[in-house]
Formats: C-alpha cells, structure tokens, sequence
C-alpha cells in the first residue's frame, strides 16, 4: 500500500509503502512503486544509478533476514524529503558483521559481501532492538537534487 503525506514543499512530501514482502521481489517492488510515486509527486525521474542502488539495498536486507534472522517480520520503504529509507525487521537480536573475504585457514569465504554492500552504498545504516524481540535494520540512501528531466520526455 502507497501513502503519499504532504508537509509543506514538494521536497517535504512523504511516500510511503509497508507490509511484510515474502521475497526479496517483492521488496524491489515496493521500492520501485515508492521511488515511482515520488518521482510522479516531483515531476521528475530518480536516475538509474540510485533506483539500482536503492533495489540492491531492498534486496540485501530482505535476503539477510530471510537468511540469518529467522524472516523478515515487517518491512517499510518510504521516501522522506531527499532520502529513501528502507527498514527490514526479523526475529533476531544478532547484529549484521562484516566477515573477512578469507577465513583463518586462508580459504575464501562464500558469501559475507551483502552487509558491506548495505553499508556502502548507504547514507546511514541503523540497526535498533525491538521490543518484542528481533532487529530492525534502517538503511538511508541519499536520494539527488531534483532533476531538470522531467517524468515521461527523454
């Protein structure tokens, strides 16, 4: 579900997109609707290198949940003046790491390159305890100036 807030400017505009994706698709999906949504409240278009950056980020949290903290157990992704935030929650209390490429024995590790992808590619990356039990991850990716190009002309 979209809900568009209006405080003031159109760079104070709020959209919004909740609900618990089952697959890191669906998490693409609600940022691309988001990203959309806004770009259409702006009258103007998010470029690619940012919309690949912001879906890579849905994907990476959704998948870290999905994989190391027992399901994802909500979701949000919601554009706030010139940010996106994107908030995966789960079960567990553990927190990301970055593991080393190679393990103490000198054998190269697969996987471990997700959270060090989450982290570069974003503003700010918050992760809080909730209460009931499990994290909440809350990446911030910078969103640019407003474009001169506007939404549908090339």
């Amino acid at each position: 579900m979209i809900e568009k807030h209006r405080t003031g400017a159109a760079s104070d505009s709020t959209v919004r997109a909740g609900g618990a994706p089952r697959t890191p698709a669906e998490a693409r999906g609600a940022v691309r609707r988001v990203l959309s949504e806004q770009s259409r409240v702006r009258g103007c278009q998010c470029p690619a290198e940012t919309l690949s950056d912001a879906l890579l980020v849905a994907s990476e949290l959704t998948t870290n949940a999905m994989l190391h903290g027992g399901g994802i157990t909500g979701f949000d992704v919601e554009v706030v003046g010139r940010n996106l935030y994107v908030s995966v929650s789960d079960r567990e209390r553990r927190r990301p790491v970055a593991l080393d490429p190679v393990d103490r024995h000198g054998r190269h590790r697969c996987g471990g390159r997700g959270w060090p992808i989450v982290c570069r590619l974003s503003r700010s990356v918050r992760v809080a305890d909730l209460p009931a039990g499990g994290k909440r991850v809350t990446a911030v990716i910078a969103l640019p100036a407003e474009s001169r190009r506007p939404v549908g002309r090339h």
